[in-house]
């Protein structure tokens, strides 16, 4: 294993210079700088990570905190966290991974033992319990979502409401005027979990400026629990010619049904999507969609939380603007409908 003596020897410099390069604390030539990352590249030297703790003050690590639930789609969770930890390794650190659902005990164990940096917070509810925490204490951090209140925090996230309002205008500007959302599992709804909340008060609010008829239903996914439920919207709601759906596990059981049904998409019903696009293209029919940015985000949330580390960043909020993609799966509402 290679010391910091042997990166000094090689270099030609002093010990106490390789630190330095190492610690950024004090100025170092460019010439002398580079002859030693030359050395560090060169040799294969890696910091003791204890040690670089000990003498900087920090560990270099990153808590990213995402609890895995079973009512959610977990793939894009992952895909998120795999964006932050690609991203962070850019940066120089590390991230911890913390999946429980602690909530407030997880953040005061960061917070007050030294695990980490700083925190990434996903997951995030309009009234999230973590959030007083977060704002109680000087270590940074940055949401991926977006609470009820939003003063004193960073976050990052796709415009939801946005989200919603595109699905009903291109849905109500194919003619459909009787539109049928399947949504999240109950529990998220429950949890008034950010980003379910904020779809539904975008889709609902340009149904009504659009002046058509929503009808929002949460479903489980798979295909019993989405048989019962488009059992339901057809009895409440028979003349339902466009469906949003929010809800990767109930997009599959749905198109079946709909075939079953004799329900042809897209001549006799339109769907729409919410999204990742490998879940959108894939289906049996390639379904229009508007994509979850999920790379996106977690490249971004840790680009500004780097920030603040670095004494650089304040808070605010960061929304991405939805785009949705026309595929086979939309057409003008049905003349008969």
């Amino acid at each position: 294993m290679v010391t910091l003596a042997e990166v000094a020897q090689h270099a030609g410099v002093s010990a106490s210079t390789v630190s330095y390069v190492l610690s950024g604390k004090r100025s170092i030539s460019a010439t002398t700088r580079q002859r030693v990352e030359e050395s560090i590249r060169e040799l294969g030297y890696h910091p003791n990570a204890g040690a670089r703790a000990l003498a900087s003050n920090r560990s270099n690590i990153i808590a990213l905190m995402i609890p895995l639930r079973t009512d959610m789609y977990v793939p894009v969770m992952m895909e998120i966290a795999i964006a932050v930890a690609t991203t962070a390794r850019t940066h120089g650190y590390d991230v911890l991974l913390l999946t429980g659902e602690e909530g407030p005990d997880a953040v005061r164990r960061v917070t007050r033992s030294g695990l980490a940096d700083a925190m990434i917070l996903m997951d995030v509810e309009l009234e999230d319990e973590r959030l007083p925490l977060l704002r109680g204490t000087d270590q940074p951090s940055v949401l991926i979502g977006l609470p009820a209140n939003t003063d004193g925090l960073t976050c990052v996230d796709l415009d939801w409401t946005a989200t919603g309002a595109l699905c009903v205008a291109h849905l109500a500007g194919l003619g459909h005027r009787d539109i049928a959302v399947i949504g999240e599992a109950p529990a998220v709804y429950e949890r008034h979990t950010g980003f379910a909340e904020r779809t539904l008060d975008g889709l609902r609010s340009r149904a009504r400026e659009a002046g058509v008829r929503v009808l929002h239903r949460p479903c489980e996914g798979g295909y019993d629990a989405m048989a019962l439920t488009l059992a339901r919207i057809y009895d409440e709601r028979p003349g339902t010619t466009g469906f949003v759906v929010q809800n990767e596990s109930a997009v599959e059981p749905l198109l079946a049904l709909l075939r079953q049904q004799g329900r042809a998409v897209p001549e006799d019903v339109s769907v729409v999507a919410i999204c990742p696009d490998q879940v959108a293209v894939q289906a049996s029919v390639r379904l229009t969609s508007v994509a979850v940015p999920a790379q996106e985000m977690g490249r971004r949330a840790v680009e500004h939380l780097v920030a603040k580390l670095d004494g650089r960043g304040g808070d605010g909020v960061v929304l991405l603007a939805p785009e949705l993609t026309e595929r086979a799966s939309t057409g003008p509402a049905s003349a008969t409908s």
